[in-house]
């Protein structure tokens, strides 16, 4: 089995190198919790932008809670996939899982940003990442959020996805940068040499460390 990355480091490392031509347009990095942070952490770095996070949460099948029928967002924009009736969930289960989610974002906003609301991306070039796609739920519902706040380009960044998933995120994003689809795509960490779990800790650290770009200023797109 190829493994791709090192570990999450590494992957924002070469991403970052990627996404390169918008280095000094100072753009903002919104990464999505938890592993997603420490990727757009170095690349925020790395492009001389801003970090903040885009919350979503994945919507759980009822019988397989591992397994993504959906996602939604702080505003309770609903994304449901075409398999979601198939994996067991009904209108009711929907609605009920729906609320689960959003108290769960409530709660993670709270912890993230305590002290401030999210960074507007209205009119900046705008780099939506995190540390891989599977389904790719959480993403779109992610694209979703951000592209109605008004970017001026929305970017889609992630370092490994499915073939299949690289190309439905097209039609959410202005530009998708993905390293690597490998047709033996099963899950997330079997192409990382060490995927252990970012806490909550790491992520509230990472985002009190960069925020502002080194000169200060927003740069025009």
């Amino acid at each position: 089995m190829t493994r791709y990355f090192a570990s999450r480091a590494d992957a924002a490392m070469r991403l970052a190198a990627a996404l390169d031509a918008f280095r000094g347009r100072s753009p903002l990095v919104l990464a999505i919790p938890r592993g997603g942070v420490e990727i757009g952490a170095r690349i925020a770095e790395a492009l001389q932008g801003e970090l903040d996070v885009v919350l979503v949460r994945k919507l759980r099948a009822p019988h397989s809670p591992e397994y993504a029928i959906g996602s939604v967002d702080e505003s309770g924009w609903l994304y449901l996939s075409p398999q979601a009736g198939a994996a067991g969930a009904d209108d009711a289960y929907i609605e009920r899982e729906k609320q689960r989610q959003l108290a769960a974002l409530r709660r993670r906003r709270t912890l993230y940003t305590p002290a401030r609301p999210p960074i507007d991306p209205k009119g900046r070039i705008a780099i939506v990442v995190d540390d891989g796609l599977a389904t790719g739920a959480s993403m779109i519902a992610a694209l979703h959020a951000v592209r109605a706040r008004l970017p001026s380009r929305l970017v889609c960044a992630v370092p490994v996805a499915p073939p299949e998933t690289v190309q439905r995120m097209r039609a959410h994003a202005d530009e998708v940068v993905c390293l690597e689809a490998p047709a033996n795509f099963m899950a997330v960490g079997q192409f990382y040499g060490n995927f252990e779990q970012v806490q909550d800790d790491i992520v509230v650290a990472l985002l009190k460390k960069r925020r502002t770009p080194p000169s200060g200023r927003v740069a025009a797109p």
